[in-house]
């Protein structure tokens, strides 16, 4: 996995958890992407390093306006992509499993138009 890819995907999980959670620790990320709690804290502290996120005196784990900004953008990527999939005909496991590995390749030229000709092509997604 790329250093990118995978920063993206840690930062896209602290987003959805922080929609089901009053806060995020370190430990329900390595619950919910099934990864070691070491790797998921050594991860932490780089994503902490690099100003994606805030970790405060109890571990709870906050996006930086920056990482929110990273975290957002992947994850709007990956709902869309999977709900086109899924309207395609794509079964939901798969749909939202490719959804994952696309979102990471696609240039933003490219998501740029598919974005603004989406719903176009096969109606509203929300």
């Amino acid at each position: 996995m790329r250093r990118d890819e995978s920063r993206e995907d840690y930062l896209e999980k602290i987003l959805q958890l922080s929609f089901e959670k009053d806060f995020v620790r370190s430990i329900d990320i390595a619950r919910a992407m099934n990864f070691s709690k070491p790797s998921v804290s050594i991860a932490m502290s780089k994503l902490s390093d690099e100003k994606f996120i805030v970790i405060d005196a109890k571990g709870h784990i906050t996006l930086t306006q920056e990482g929110m900004a990273i975290a957002t953008k992947v994850y709007e990527k990956h709902m869309k992509i999977a709900k086109l999939l899924v309207k395609l005909g794509v079964s939901e496991k798969v749909a939202y499993e490719d959804a994952c590995k696309l979102e990471h390749d696609l240039s933003d030229e490219t998501w740029s138009i598919i974005k603004k000709d989406i719903e176009k092509v096969i109606g509203k997604i929300d």
